[in-house]
């Protein structure tokens, strides 16, 4: 019995399971309030990731883009950038903050945006907006490395080291929260206050959950400011949620301005909820309340229901964010079951080395692969050509087909899911997260048996 962590044998990409680097830059971006990011690059850099945000998040988000076309890449499209931040200035009053977000056509052509900025910020904004408070982020994203996680994780170091400044020590905390959902923030949100901690919690996405007020006043948009993000260096610590998601902007508070860290294990399932909760109680000696001990028992029980009757060994393929797949993989293990089959969309390096995988490696006791640089046609080909037998998918809506081509349950989780209402509301962390995916893979377990009028018996005797 083996776990094997292997890249993907094939060059091309058959259906990809994440987007570029852009759209990380641009996630971190709309968290950020009285911020709006320039996308360097071609319109569709900007359309496709707004349209994906809208169908997960069913909100509509401010970007923009510099709208780059054929001369700008034949001879060059700073000027567009330069263009860009003068309009947006011009038309948002309230704007403080203009990420430069690079594409793969403005780095391949070798536009100096570092340089763009310095003349900006020496001519345009004492010209003509000396009486505002304008900060311009120069963010290197190409799309022809990395995906739409390295992304999020380069454009969160770029925030922080750019705001992040010594003033006088406080007691909050820094939590990076990575890649999440409102409904996720929520639940990070009720553990921090149920243990009496406070915390610059980055990036702030709650309010994307965002109400429709009778006079149309109410935006969705991120609610980091820039205090929160300049008190990052005067935290007691700081701890991220996830390895590669906001663990590169951990390690460079700790190495700049000495902020101890504590990287992960991202809080899905009991055990990694449970770590959180101690990694919280050591950095701040806050104790674990008792309310926090009675919602553990009470998510205990909700698995022990589904668990070892319904859950059992069931085959489980799961794709989407690395930290999310490892964080799903442990709790499936947790819950007896067998995740077979773990596709990471992206070619990191650093994936072979990462100690939740090694423990994979050496504590599974069942046939496992782990395949970096994955993409939806690794899944499809082990099950239409290999032999691969599921009992259920776990991953976000793109993979949804091959769910649906060969009949395998499937239940949504991670980023984007646009064929399902109202996911985003639902935590994934914590202990209310660990009862909500139990219950949803039941379910979908359970509505599988009445389609195929499989095992329905079992449903008798519970």
């Amino acid at each position: 019995m083996t776990c094997e962590i292997k890249e993907k044998a094939r060059a091309g990409t058959v259906n990809p399971i994440f987007t570029c680097q852009p759209a990380g830059a641009q996630f971190v971006s709309i968290g950020v309030k009285d911020c709006i990011g320039i996308v360097h690059g071609g319109q569709g850099c900007v359309m496709f990731v707004r349209l994906i945000f809208s169908q997960h998040f069913k909100e509509s988000f401010e970007l923009a883009s510099s709208s780059v076309h054929e001369d700008g890449a034949v001879f060059g499209a700073c000027g567009r950038v330069e263009e860009g931040v003068d309009v947006l200035l011009s038309r948002y009053p309230n704007v403080k903050i203009i990420p430069i977000i690079t594409t793969c056509s403005t780095e391949i052509i070798g536009d100096d945006v570092d340089g763009v900025v310095r003349k900006l910020n020496e001519g345009l904004l004492k010209e003509k907006y000396a009486d505002r408070e304008v900060h311009l982020i120069p963010i290197h994203t190409p799309s022809f490395v990395g995906s739409m996680v390295s992304g999020y994780d380069v454009a969160v170091h770029d925030f922080v080291k750019y705001f992040s400044k010594k003033d006088k020590p406080s007691l909050k905390i820094n939590l990076i929260t990575g890649w999440v959902n409102p409904g996720d923030v929520t639940e990070l949100k009720h553990l921090l206050a149920e243990m009496d901690v406070e915390a610059n919690v980055l990036f702030e996405i709650e309010s994307f959950d965002s109400p429709l007020m009778p006079d149309g006043s109410e935006i969705s948009h991120g609610g980091t400011t820039i205090e929160d993000l300049t008190a990052t260096a005067d935290a007691q610590g700081t701890i991220a949620l996830n390895r590669y998601e906001g663990g590169k902007a951990a390690k460079f508070l700790e190495k700049r301005w000495d902020v101890p860290a504590i990287i992960g294990p991202t809080p899905i399932g009991i055990r990694n909820t449970d770590t959180f909760l101690q990694n919280l109680k050591a950095m701040t000696g806050k104790q674990i309340p008792q309310s926090l001990v009675r919602e553990r028992g009470i998510a205990m029980d909700a698995l022990t229901d589904v668990t070892h009757m319904f859950l059992a060994d069931k085959k489980v393929a799961i794709y989407g964010n690395p930290d999310l797949v490892i964080g799903l993989a442990e709790f499936c293990l947790d819950l007896e079951m067998k995740p077979v089959l773990l596709l990471l969309g992206d070619d990191n390096p650093n994936y072979k080395a990462d100690p939740r995988l090694l423990a994979l490696q050496e504590n599974v006791d069942f046939e496992m692969e782990v395949i970096t640089n994955a993409d939806f046609w690794e899944l499809e080909d082990r099950i239409k050509n290999k032999g691969l037998e599921l009992d259920l998918i776990l991953g976000h809506s793109k993979g949804r087909f091959v769910a649906i081509d060969y009949a395998i349950p499937m239940v949504r989780v991670g980023f984007p899911v646009y064929d399902r209402a109202g996911h985003y509301r639902y935590p994934v962390v914590g202990y209310k997260g660990a009862t909500w995916l139990a219950e949803q893979m039941a379910n979908a377990l359970f509505t599988d048996m009445e389609y195929k009028k499989n095992k329905e018996w079992l449903l008798n005797v519970w």
